[in-house]
């Protein structure tokens, strides 16, 4: 008699260098349907040394990043909103077995996300000339002020709304030549790490964006702590975590931008997709430069 086939579950793996490894430490995490219990997926539980490799591999590519043109970068988060609708059935069965949402709703947060992208993409070319300045000087220089990105970026993903929240977090930072490191929301963390299979078709550079699923409270000290880290953005809302980074960024002067936003709804509007989040991680620099030289 012929065996009863069963079904290969997967195992959502982390996103680092653009690669898809098991934790280091070779724990996983159940994720469970919220309507009935059932088991869906194992994903990875990241360790201290995975968030130190997807630093690594972040600042191995930030100088590559950075010098990229304005419009490729915004190419590519173009083709990266190309390749999320594609994958819209994955984002959605994902969304609804782990919030048990009303599928109208769900739709609605991957239309945001693919909407997202391509607001970013579209401010790419953009947002230096209107954030930068010439300034008038008292000499017979040229001066002029304009945002340069800070570097390797740590990212706390909200929990809700999951998938939206990590898209804006991730192209208002890297649109405008930082990396990053993102820790994902732990209520729902699968469609995380398949926006990273959409990242990883995207020909985004390995390494611009890693990716991490596991325990906030246990990923935020390390980020926080960790000195090749420049900054971090912290949309989780979580007091403690704040009061973690806080110490944490003091030791090497991180700067810190805290998002929390407290109606989801917000992700929606204009707080979400506010072009002054790219400021978030940008330090603004001066060059003088003297007249007819």
């Amino acid at each position: 008699m012929p065996h009863e086939r069963l079904t290969v579950l997967k195992t959502y793996k982390l996103y680092i260098g653009g690669k898809f490894p098991r934790s280091e430490s070779g724990r996983t995490m159940p994720a469970k349907k919220q309507s009935d219990g059932t088991h869906l997926a194992h994903y990875s539980h990241a360790s201290r040394k995975d968030l130190r490799d997807a630093v690594v591999a972040a600042r191995s590519a930030f100088a590559g990043w950075r010098k990229a043109t304005h419009y490729l970068r915004g190419q590519i988060l173009y083709r990266a909103a190309e390749m999320m609708e594609g994958r819209r059935q994955n984002f959605l069965d994902e969304i609804q077995a782990l919030t048990n949402q009303p599928i109208k709703d769900i739709s609605r947060e991957i239309d945001a996300s693919v909407d997202r992208l391509v607001q970013f993409a579209g401010w790419s070319d953009k947002y230096a000339q209107i954030f930068s300045s010439v300034n008038p000087v008292a000499s017979p220089h040229h001066n002029w002020t304009e945002p340069d990105p800070v570097g390797v970026v740590g990212v706390i993903s909200p929990d809700e709304p999951s998938l939206l929240g990590l898209v804006t977090m991730i192209a208002s930072t890297i649109v405008s030549g930082n990396s990053l490191v993102a820790i994902t929301s732990e209520t729902a963390p699968l469609p995380a790490i398949t926006l990273a299979e959409v990242f990883a078709t995207s020909d985004l550079p390995a390494g611009v964006v890693n990716i991490l699923t596991g325990k906030r409270a246990e990923l935020a000290p390390w980020l926080a702590n960790h000195m090749d880290v420049n900054a971090i953005v912290d949309a989780s809302g979580d007091n403690e975590i704040a009061k973690t980074i806080s110490r944490g960024a003091s030791k090497n002067l991180k700067r810190i931008s805290s998002r929390p936003v407290e109606d989801s709804e917000d992700w929606y509007g204009e707080p979400g997709s506010d072009p002054y989040r790219i400021l978030d991680t940008v330090e603004f620099k001066t060059t003088w430069h003297p007249v007819g030289a």
